[in-house]
């Protein structure tokens, strides 16, 4: 279940979730976002001259910004050398509670991405898949039997042109 997609109730939410309070930042958090964002290896002894603090200080600081949801600390992979060269992105029209309809896709294998928009769609989903059929078996068998889900509209990835992890911090 994703921050703030219920109620303190337990019932599903009708409207999408509320982004987190903004953490913030003064120059010195933002000089080490930077600092993560080129490289998520550098140890505290590292970051501490970069930034201006004893390694102690930094790795406080580092640990306030992950506590705060600011900074995960992940390993970015590329899903063609994993063995997942299907990758699409699904445009779905939906019915009723598209929060809930969200959290039912989100239990789907293969499905990493998932945002609500505007416009045409009411969510766009991003799915990994070894092969055609899996795409297949995760848009029929998957996400088109799911309560809610009126229209599904698959636009197949033909490869990353970019993808950025170092656009900073404001």
């Amino acid at each position: 279940m994703t921050n703030g997609s219920r109620r303190r109730s337990g019932r599903p939410s009708t409207t999408a979730p509320e982004p987190p309070a903004r953490l913030s930042l003064d120059d010195i958090d933002k000089a080490l976002i930077a600092e993560l964002q080129r490289d998520g290896r550098l140890t505290y002894q590292e970051l501490g001259p970069r930034v201006g603090l004893s390694p102690p200080a930094v790795r406080q600081r580092v640990q306030r910004l992950i506590n705060s949801g600011a900074v995960q600390v992940v390993a970015v992979t590329d899903p063609l050398t994993l063995g997942y060269p299907v990758m699409a992105m699904i445009g779905l029209r939906t019915d009723g509670d598209v929060v809930t309809t969200a959290d039912a896709i989100a239990e789907i294998e293969g499905v990493i991405y998932i945002v609500f928009t505007t416009g045409s769609y009411d969510l766009f989903v991003e799915v990994l898949c070894e092969d055609a059929g899996t795409l297949l078996s995760i848009v029929n068998d998957h996400i088109k039997p799911i309560s809610g889900v009126r229209e599904v509209e698959i636009f197949t990835e033909l490869g990353i042109h970019t993808h950025r992890f170092t656009w900073g911090v404001r």
